[in-house]
């Protein structure tokens, strides 16, 4: 669990530092205002990316148990640790409404 953890932090730092320089040389490449050479050398070197530098390719995982399948974006917990949570009323001001 702890190395998936630290796989997942070093690929989402990754993938930051990316999603920058992928903005920067989108941003040189669409200026028109620049010469064609800069230009051209931002359209090159962000061709020049790996494919899987954004952000849609990191999954959201639950905290709890780390689990990728079912997790809710707000709470960050996956379906059955936010039923469990709200069973036994560790999540304030939620309650169950049917018992």
């Amino acid at each position: 669990m702890k190395k998936l953890i630290a796989k997942d932090k070093k690929i989402r730092k990754k993938i930051k530092n990316l999603e920058k320089k992928r903005f920067v040389f989108q941003t040189i490449s669409s200026n028109s205002n620049l010469s064609n050479l800069v230009r051209f050398n931002a359209f090159y070197n962000l061709n020049k990316l790996p494919n899987r530098t954004s952000k849609t390719f990191v999954s959201n995982r639950c905290v709890n148990t780390f689990n990728k399948k079912k997790s809710n974006k707000l709470t960050h917990f996956s379906r059955m640790i936010f039923l469990r949570l709200a069973r036994n009323k560790k999540i304030h001001g939620l309650t169950k409404s049917s018992w």
